[in-house]
């Protein structure tokens, strides 16, 4: 896999050739690549398994957001980690008993199947989320608090790190240890369509603030030469 891959181009697509197409692109350029659940529905492990063959230097991010009884997940994390990803997530919400069995699933699958264990990450608030929707549903407090709140009990748990806004980067930096990994979805270059999110950053301002790494889908996934607008990214974040 690529050492320390910045961006990881989110692909959710049902087309699997479409997907092999990103793949090599995020390979050639040393980036990482987010699947998600409209491939991972469509293509299921065995599409995971096709892309991981045809690149076996990429980074992967599969992002599927369990969120389930403890014993559900730990099953889940246990299959899902014998693919050889790099990423996985869970909802923080789901609570640290659910977290702490979706790290022993994800630690069991690996050991099995002879591969690398994956950094377990729990997802905080969803980036198309704002606090008027969380009031909606229940969530009461600042998204700062319930944010801190997630990571830390994400921590607790023994988790890698987490999924948040790009909002949240700076508090969390000064809030939790050095090599908590933060993965950063919102992120639209300058100019771009901000599609469904709410909480979003350019590429340049989330890593100056502190993340590891970007999720970003449609502008570049859209863009006329995707492997030019991962270029330039990286330029404008050099």
């Amino acid at each position: 896999m690529s050492q320390n891959p910045i961006i990881y181009p989110s692909i959710d697509t049902p087309d699997i050739d479409h997907a092999l197409h990103f793949a090599k692109i995020a390979e050639k350029t040393k980036q990482g690549l987010k699947l998600g659940l409209e491939f991972f529905n469509s293509n299921g492990p065995q599409g995971v398994a096709k892309i991981r063959g045809a690149c076996p230097d990429l980074s992967f991010f599969l992002d599927l957001k369990y969120h389930d009884i403890p014993n559900t997940v730990r099953a889940a994390l246990r299959e899902a980690s014998k693919l050889d990803v790099d990423y996985i997530n869970v909802h923080a919400s789901g609570g640290i008993e659910m977290m702490k069995y979706a790290l022993e699933g994800a630690q069991d699958g690996a050991q099995k199947a002879g591969v690398r264990v994956p950094k377990v990450l729990g997802v905080t608030i969803l980036t198309s989320l704002d606090e008027e929707d969380m009031e909606l549903i229940g969530f009461y407090g600042s998204t700062d608090e319930l944010v801190m709140r997630l990571a830390r009990l994400t921590d607790e748990a023994g988790l890698s790190g987490i999924v948040c806004s790009a909002m949240e980067i700076e508090m969390i930096r000064r809030n939790m240890r050095k090599d908590f990994t933060l993965m950063v979805p919102g992120i639209r270059p300058a100019g771009s369509d901000i599609g469904d999110q709410k909480r979003i950053m350019t590429p340049k301002q989330a890593l100056d603030a502190g993340a590891d790494h970007l999720v970003i889908g449609r502008p570049i996934t859209g863009a006329e030469d995707p492997e030019k607008m991962i270029e330039d990214i990286l330029q404008d974040c050099a």
